[in-house]
């Protein structure tokens, strides 16, 4: 029997040493699969998993060419597949998507699921090897791809901004690395130890598989436990460091490029992550600072100073952080930054008014309803409450944000701390 989703419930249990969820809904005429294997964020760690990624999608022991497996996504009927990583806090995730057409909606009744799951099991556990390493010249064309990729980070200014006042902001400490690693450790990644690498992590660290569709829970557990057979140690504990960092000074950084715009971008620790009680107000506390076109940030340093092209706040949930980014004039910046603080002064004291409350709120509660229409959204969703250990239902995280209130709001407010202002600005002009 099919479970409803008024709430986001997948059946869960592990299968070959993996944490397998399933979440059986007539919704979607697509079967997703995702695959996520934790890592701690490390220098050590950080460029081998990015770099795995990219040479675990190339081929597999069935499909030793990429372009014979790409043929065989078509066959799938145009199925979606991808390896890739993300950074959630100090956790790098090496994920595995993969998403095909529900063979209910195909007259010839192909066993696609299973051929799906198959597919999946060909990149965990059936990957290309030649003597005992991944062949060289996939390693060589990835290693490459992956240098280029980080290079270019600077040709996107927004992005490196970001990138460049995390790493001032949090020096020390792994969140500051790139998700994709560092150029630098390239060279001395070889197939072998690649493969070695690969072993580890498929072996020893924490893997969950999702898979939402019309299908049977029943089948779907078989067909893993056939085609994933994945032989799996005792999963050891990742060493994550704590999100929790007093700020003890404001730090101040400029970067100078050749850029016609600046960024402006102002790092604040929140004291606040997802597994805390605090974290509806934390939402509401940031869709009033920057998140909607609502928000003080839009409609104070935007519209009404014209100081910013664009000015928005996002939440790092896993980590604590909260980033303010905007586009501005340089000759604009310290009265941007004066109109920035205000608007965190007058979170702090409560200065909220009921249109900005429950415009937040309908906006909030709207986005996390909006999950139930995205495979995607569930996954993520449910994977949070995985990794920060508190599993939250969706309606009780809609309740909280209803709940909130003003003092809430006004509590984490007086918790966020701003940690580092970064100006990339052009060549001219003096220091």
């Amino acid at each position: 029997m099919k479970a409803q989703t008024s709430d986001i419930a997948f059946q869960s249990s592990q299968i070959n040493g993996m944490n397998v969820h399933i979440l059986p809904t007539a919704k979607f005429k697509t079967t997703t699969i995702v695959t996520m294997i934790e890592q701690a964020l490390s220098e050590e760690h950080v460029t081998k998993t990015a770099l795995l990624a990219m040479v675990m999608k190339r081929a597999s022991e069935r499909f030793p060419e990429t372009k014979l497996l790409r043929a065989h996504l078509d066959f799938l009927y145009g199925a979606i597949f991808d390896v890739d990583v993300m950074k959630k806090g100090e956790r790098q995730i090496l994920q595995i998507y993969m998403e095909v057409p529900n063979e209910k909606y195909l007259s010839e009744g192909d066993a696609l699921l299973e051929q799906a799951i198959q597919f999946v099991g060909d990149m965990l556990v059936r990957p290309y090897v030649q003597d005992n390493a991944f062949a060289q010249k996939y390693v060589s064309q990835e290693k490459e791809t992956l240098k280029k990729r980080v290079e270019s980070l600077i040709d996107d200014k927004m992005k490196y901004a970001n990138q460049r006042v995390t790493e001032e902001m949090c020096k020390g400490e792994p969140f500051a690395l790139l998700v994709q690693g560092r150029v630098q450790d390239l060279s001395a990644i070889t197939g072998q130890e690649l493969y070695r690498y690969y072993k580890e992590i498929t072996t020893s660290n924490p893997i969950n598989v999702f898979v939402v569709g019309d299908v049977e829970p029943d089948a779907v557990a078989a067909a893993i436990r056939t085609h994933i057979p994945l032989e799996r140690k005792e999963v050891g504990e990742l060493q994550i460091g704590g999100a929790a960092k007093t700020v003890s000074e404001e730090k101040e950084v400029v970067d100078r490029l050749d850029v016609n715009q600046a960024k402006l971008n102002i790092g604040c620790r929140t004291q606040v992550t997802y597994k805390d009680d605090d974290y509806p107000a934390l939402l509401l506390y940031n869709g009033i600072l920057g998140g909607f076109p609502h928000s003080k940030l839009f409609v104070n340093v935007r519209e009404k100073e014209s100081l910013a092209y664009y000015a928005v706040s996002r939440l790092e949930s896993h980590k604590g952080i909260m980033m303010i980014m905007s586009g501005i004039e340089v000759g604009k910046y310290s009265r941007a930054v004066e109109i920035i603080k205000e608007q965190l002064e007058q979170m702090r004291a409560g200065n909220i008014s009921e249109e900005e409350l429950s415009q937040t709120r309908a906006t909030l509660s709207n986005q996390f309803r909006e999950l139930l229409d995205s495979a995607r959204g569930m996954i993520d969703f449910t994977y949070n409450g995985v990794i920060s250990g508190r599993k939250r239902k969706l309606d009780e995280l809609l309740a909280g944000i209803e709940q909130a209130s003003i003092e809430d709001i006004k509590r984490v407010a007086n918790k966020v701390a701003i940690d580092t202002i970064y100006l990339l600005r052009d060549k001219k002009g003096e220091a």
